[in-house]
């Protein structure tokens, strides 16, 4: 019998009663230690709006290169083909995106930059509202995540509440193209990495190539129908936790099939730039295994070393 990722239910924290939320959040970890993935199911975030933002996402890649260069701005809007690359690779990823961030809010820390955001508003006036609100149902998604988490850890259900709700978080829509008949023989879709932040919660992709690398060193597919969220965890928690949740290693192979495009929209949950990464009492053990740092510092490290700052 071939293995998966689990897949667990979100109702059954939402909705059901101490015994079923207790049974989720047993699961959640459990998944995240043995696989550092897991697939979600009735998440609650409505398949009108997934197929909207599936379809914005087309479009908008579609639009001519010169339109879409137009649209960068840092670490917002459009990031061009060929820019990101794998930690400690210097090749570039086969792909393109757009990365959204949080909107201004007045309840958001007064020292937690917000950059613009950059939307192709004129020539895809629906684009904004659409991630606007896939942003904000993904962001909720991960709050309540992190809720099902954190006593597992020795906390208190809404301890993660203040470090994510307004946290430098990003959705990122990407695109992959068709490999050109030119391509690097050593260039792949994805590089196989760590993710940087807590969580990470993606949109079911449009064309199969995600893998994690388990435990004894295979490769595993990681694949579920359109509907569902395939969430794993990232350095940071990893770092929190001193290692009891580990950062899996994954990556979009090149296609084996036809030669097509291909879609997928990670939430990539981080914390308030302030927020230490210091170890948890709980998963501290014998000692922290990380030196003690900001997310902030974190980050700004880990975005120079993928090429995306310099």
């Amino acid at each position: 019998m071939s293995k998966s990722v689990p897949t667990l239910s979100l109702k059954d924290f939402t909705r059901g009663d101490a015994a079923s939320k207790a049974a989720f959040s047993d699961a959640l970890m459990r998944s995240l230690q043995d696989y550092g993935f897991f697939i979600l199911k009735d998440h609650g975030i409505s398949t009108d709006l997934l197929g909207r933002a599936y379809e914005q996402a087309v479009a908008a890649f579609q639009l001519p290169r010169d339109v879409k260069r137009g649209y960068q701005a840092g670490l917002r809007g459009y990031i061009a083909f060929g820019i990101e690359h794998a930690k400690d690779s210097d090749v570039p990823d086969l792909k393109e995106f757009w990365q959204i961030g949080h909107q201004p809010h007045p309840e958001a820390p007064a020292d937690e930059p917000f950059p613009p955001n950059a939307f192709p508003d004129k020539e895809l006036p629906d684009f904004k509202p659409t991630f606007l609100s896939l942003f904000d149902a993904l962001n909720e998604t991960g709050v309540t995540l992190l809720r099902a988490l954190a006593p597992k850890l020795g906390l208190a259900e809404q301890h993660f509440d203040p470090l994510v709700r307004f946290g430098t978080s990003i959705l990122r829509v990407i695109h992959y193209p068709p490999l050109r008949p030119d391509e690097d023989p050593k260039a792949v879709r994805a590089a196989a990495h760590e993710d940087i932040n807590f969580l990470t919660i993606m949109v079911a992709a449009k064309g199969a190539g995600l893998e994690l690398l388990e435990r004894d060193g295979t490769w595993l597919p990681v694949e579920t129908e359109p509907t569902n969220l395939i969430v794993d965890s990232g350095d940071m928690l990893a770092r929190m936790t001193n290692g009891v949740i580990p950062a899996t290693t994954h990556r979009v192979v090149n296609p084996a099939g036809p030669n097509v495009d291909r879609f997928s929209m990670p939430f990539f949950m981080h914390p308030t730039l302030r927020t230490s990464l210091k170890v948890i009492p709980s998963c501290l053990g014998g000692g922290a295994a990380y030196p003690e740092t900001t997310a902030g510092e974190y980050l700004d490290e880990r975005l120079r070393a993928i090429g995306l700052k310099t």
